[in-house]
């Protein structure tokens, strides 16, 4: 017996919980394929000659047909990656930060970053620590990496090591960027 609120049962197994109406494959059809993009380097040493992390996440998101609105370089300091997001949030529907994630004193993005958030999006920083661990081993514990929502901008927070960047957009971030822009945009 079946409550009006649980779902159909599915004749091969258990009830599906998810909406069978709508199929991850429309959901990505249905995603912009160009979405605005910002990228912050947050850090106390990096300059625009230096850096390499911000490159590889612009040159990969232009690659993939999305628009850089802005780029910015930041020191690691709380109240300015603060200001630069909040500055970006109705020009951008995606910011990508990349620096500050680690464990030093001065590494202080998770806490900046995760005191704006509306919604966490905890499954990226888990997704990541998993990727990071198969590449580099224990140490991807250090990672703080994090992303989640602000309205209706997504923020995602990476490594400063471009191989740490690289990583995070070539294996979440494009195969899902128009997808988690289309749920924001609901």
């Amino acid at each position: 017996i079946t409550s009006p609120k649980s779902p159909p049962p599915n004749r091969d197994g258990p009830p599906n919980p998810y909406n069978r109406s709508v199929s991850l494959d429309q959901h990505r059809k249905d995603a912009p394929a160009r979405v605005r993009c910002f990228v912050l380097t947050i850090s106390d040493t990096r300059t625009p000659a230096t850096d390499t992390g911000g490159d590889v996440a612009v040159a990969a998101l232009e690659a993939a047909g999305h628009q850089i609105v802005g780029r910015e370089i930041v020191p690691d300091n709380p109240a300015d990656v603060q200001r630069s997001v909040r500055a970006q949030l109705s020009q951008s529907e995606v910011v990508v930060t990349t620096g500050g994630t680690g464990l030093t004193s001065r590494d202080s993005t998770y806490e900046a970053i995760t005191a704006l958030l509306d919604k966490r999006i905890d499954g990226f920083g888990e997704l990541f620590r998993s990727l990071s661990y198969a590449e580099i081993g224990a140490a991807a514990m250090m990672s703080r990496a994090c992303a989640g929502t602000i309205g209706r901008t997504a923020v995602f927070s990476l490594p400063g090591s471009p191989d740490a960047v690289r990583l995070a957009l070539e294996k979440l971030l494009l195969p899902e960027l128009g997808h988690v822009v289309r749920e924001l945009q609901r």
